[in-house]
């Protein structure tokens, strides 16, 4: 890192100094109800030399670049993720006639609980440290709970529905009865009592009155009365008395959790409703009659811990008390040396790490090239440092303890009780981490919020101590230090700083046992980091999900990890004052869809639909390189190259799935176009042919009167032009023509006849007597007529018998019966003609 190790030599007088007075200067980074308390210009961040401004709002600090107004992310911390801040003042090398030409150098050290060391480097003989530090130790110890930055922000879009319903939901899953459905009034009026054949769910917790620390509702046998519940509770360290959180759906095998049993100094205290009560874990084993299944009882603790215990009243269960059981101590230490082992690990990161808290990367320090410059024993040296911090091997226990349990239900179909002391950390880890292994529904987005809610937050997990907030009480063991000014700087032994970080002791604040601070928490997370590693093909939710996951519980910028306990969240009303962590993960997962990070490229629910159980040889964990590594070495912190192909790959076949879906609608439309033409060109062909075959049968009928007409003497002629003439000839020389009808139909009736474009026109010419006289018409007509004259002449066409309406049977004149003469088919063979 050039320049590294220089800022030492930075010239002050350069960065132009401006009020630290809160200037009315909007800015756009700033969350809801986020406000500026403080702010300094000028200030250099001693990681990595950068100069710039540092603001101290009411839920973080903020560093943002000099003249870019960029947020350093490694300087921009959540007030409630710091775990300790103090001054230092370090005093450089000078001349030493002149010491006052070199005064000390103002640092403030913040130890942040997410694995970062930040210090930030003050201007010389003036108060910006002093005006920072101060506005740090007002904004991160409030006092009281509602001054945290969750409930000053309130629920704004994040709404948190009640947490009750989702514990009732999960619970009704557990044992089989998913038809109910939950409501608040279920709840008021305590009646989600529901049972299967083995397992009940109990309200007899519901005023918190048996055990303060429980959730409202509790899965216990069937067989075992609330009465009983009530006096077993009697025997178990803060009454929190056995109980089942997980039941196998087949098997009927279940996971149940508890405090330490009070058997005393003499370990010969015994409850018979406490030994009633967990013999009834043991259901009759399914398809075996008369054989119950057995149990075993996983201490967390190391053996001589919990013999320790019975000086204090608690103390372990003795095998022979317990029908059919099994005791098995796991030998997990308790949260404070959980606690020291962070502190070293973070330590060991900062120290050999690429941005350093003392301005030098490992590179660099001690003038040589990594390792302490390169010499194996050097090298030795600082890898046993990372291993005697012990995280790893603490990791190593709760996963192999997980694995365990897991193993003990899956292949053995055995019920397991969990416990340490009080039954709410070790007791936690393992429980939840079993129910993980077993369970592929926990290893979903809505499973695993079911799982955390269910086994941390229910089961009251002490989160306000383990983190250091206020609780309802108004304690708040956050700590501060002044170190001393000769240079007292948190490090670890490894630091053998040659300039101006002289080193010494580190400060005393990770060894107070009245601390009850520790990282159990993120220790789980750090264990399914571990499980994410080795069934990469198990997990809907990637790591990042749970590194982000992380950043929101420390940050406290939600209220759903705020108390200690169920009780305590509902009495500070936390659900409906403070927003939802769960709504504001979904929202950022529903912004992207599947291609957003949080979601596991490689997750496959139908390779791994069943419990992972892991070979004692693959529980060897590593460092968690996007958690443990991201301040300190932030390029390989980084997602694999492998991931982050894949990842580019996934998108961009997202993107082509999109387009191959437009694609196909449009194609879909063309065809249903396509499909729709063609069907009204068939409808155009069959209305041609019918309307060719309607013509030919036309022609044809004209054909059949022509020659009917002409068989009555009359010549017939057809044009053309849509008119219809009669005419008569008195004589074959000249024939006089009278026009007597006419007759035009442009259009037929039928639709199909309209299509038919030839109109026809029909000209009769009728005959006089004289021309035909032998044509039998005319001996009928003569026969018959009235009108004739006396000497035997007809007079037509000036008799009364060739004017339309006559009543006359005038064959040669009523052209009216003519028209409406009907020509049956029967009579003019139409294929004959």
């Amino acid at each position: 890192m050039e320049g590294a190790g220089s800022w030492e030599a930075l010239e002050w007088t350069k960065i132009e100094h401006m009020s630290s007075s809160v200037s009315d200067v909007k800015y756009d980074f700033l969350l809801e109800a986020e406000e500026v308390v403080q702010k300094e210009y000028g200030v250099v961040l001693v990681n990595t030399d950068e100069a710039g401004t540092v603001l101290v709002t009411n839920y973080r600090i903020i560093f943002l670049g000099e003249g870019t107004r960029n947020i350093i992310p490694l300087g921009t911390i959540p007030l409630a993720t710091i775990e300790k801040i103090g001054k230092i003042a370090v005093k450089g090398q000078s001349a030493p006639r002149h010491p006052e030409k070199n005064p000390s150098q103002r640092l403030l050290q913040v130890i942040g609980k997410d694995m970062r060391i930040i210090v930030f480097g003050f201007r010389p003989r003036n108060k910006q440290r002093r005006v920072i530090f101060d506005a740090l130790l007002r904004c991160t110890k409030p006092a009281r709970l509602g001054d945290l930055y969750a409930f000053v922000s309130g629920p704004s879009k994040f709404r948190n529905a009640n947490p009750k319903l989702r514990l009732l939901n999960e619970y009704l899953r557990l044992i089989g009865r998913r038809s109910y459905r939950t409501s608040m009034s279920m709840i008021e009026d305590c009646s989600f009592t529901v049972a299967n054949e083995l397992w009940r769910i109990s309200g007899v917790n519901a005023n918190y009155t048996l055990c303060q620390t429980y959730p409202f509702a509790l899965i216990v046998p069937k067989c075992i009365s609330d009465e009983e519940i009530l006096q077993a509770s009697n025997f178990r360290a803060r009454g929190r008395l056995p109980v089942i959180t997980w039941s196998h759906p087949v098997t009927g095998a279940v996971l149940a959790r508890s405090s330490q049993p009070l058997v005393g100094l003499m370990m010969n205290m015994r409850s018979n409703t406490d030994e009633k009560l967990v013999a009834a874990l043991c259901s009759n084993l399914s398809g075996v009659k008369g054989m119950r299944r057995k149990l075993y009882i996983a201490d967390a603790r190391p053996r001589k811990n919990a013999l320790a215990n019975g000086a204090m009243g608690g103390g372990s269960e003795s095998s022979s008390n317990y029908l059919q059981s099994e005791i098995v101590f796991f030998g997990i230490d308790n949260i404070h040396a959980m606690r020291e082992s962070l502190a070293r690990l973070r330590e060991y990161l900062d120290t050999h790490g690429a941005t350093s808290s003392d301005g030098m990367s490992s590179f660099l320090r001690h003038g040589g090239w990594t390792w302490g410059g390169g010499n194996l024993s050097s090298m030795s040296a600082s890898v046993s440092t990372l291993g005697d911090s012990g995280w790893l091997i603490h990791v190593q226990s709760v996963l192999a303890g997980s694995a365990w349990i897991a193993a003990r239900v899956a292949l053995e179909s055995a019920s397991v009780l969990v416990h340490c002391s009080d039954g709410w950390d070790r007791t936690t880890q393992l429980v939840s981490l079993a129910s993980l292994l077993l369970d592929p529904y926990y290893r979903t987005f809505a499973g695993f919020q079911a799982l955390v809610e269910k086994d941390w937050l229910a089961f009251g997990h002490p989160f306000s101590d383990r983190f250091g907030l206020p609780t309802t009480s108004g304690d708040t063991p956050f700590e501060l230090s002044r170190q001393s000014s000769t240079g007292n700087y948190s490090s670890s032994p490894m630091r053998q700083s040659s300039g101006s970080f002289p080193t010494q002791a580190p400060s005393s604040s990770h060894s107070q046992a009245s601390n009850n601070c520790s990282p159990i928490f993120l220790q789980w997370v750090d264990c399914i980091s571990q499980l994410l590693r080795m069934y990469p093909f198990a997990f809907e939710f990637s790591s990042t999900f749970l590194v982000d996951f992380l950043d929101c519980v420390l940050s406290c910028r939600f209220g759903n990890f705020l108390c200690n306990s169920e009780k305590e969240r509902q009495q500070c009303s936390v659900s409906e004052a403070c927003g939802c962590l769960w709504i504001y993960l979904e929202d950022l997962r529903n912004s992207e869809g599947k291609s957003h990070v949080h979601y596991n490229l490689f997750y496959d629910k139908v390779k791994h639909n069943g419990p992972l159980l892991p070979p004692a040889a693959a529980l060897a964990p590593t460092l968690w390189p996007q958690f443990h590594l991201r301040w300190a070495c932030p390029s390989e912190a980084q997602a694999g190259e492998l991931e982050a192909q894949c990842r580019n790959m996934a998108m961009r076949f997202s993107e082509l799935q999109r387009v191959k879906e437009v694609a196909e609608r449009k194609a879909k439309e063309v065809a249903a176009a396509v499909e729709s033409l063609s069907a009204d060109l068939q409808r155009e062909r069959q209305l041609n042919t019918s309307a060719v075959i309607l013509a030919k049968k036309a022609s044809k009928e004209n054909v059949a009167i022509k020659r009917a007409i002409q068989s009555l003497g009359c010549k017939v002629h057809f044009a053309g032009n849509g008119d219809c003439t009669v005419d008569i000839e008195a004589n074959p020389t000249a024939s006089p023509q009278v026009s007597l009808y006419s007759y035009s139909k442009r259009e037929a009736d039928d639709p199909i006849q309209r299509n038919v474009k030839s109109d026809l026109s029909v000209s009769i010419t009728v005959l006089d007597d004289e021309v035909v006289p032998n044509n039998p018409i005319n001996r009928v007509c003569e026969s018959l007529c009235p009108m004739r004259t006396r000497d035997g002449g007809c007079r037509w066409p000036d008799a009364s018998c060739a004017q339309f309406g006559s009543q006359f049977v005038g064959l040669r004149a009523n052209f009216d019966a003519l028209d409406r003469l009907s020509i049956y088919d029967s009579y003019f063979d139409l294929d004959k003609l």
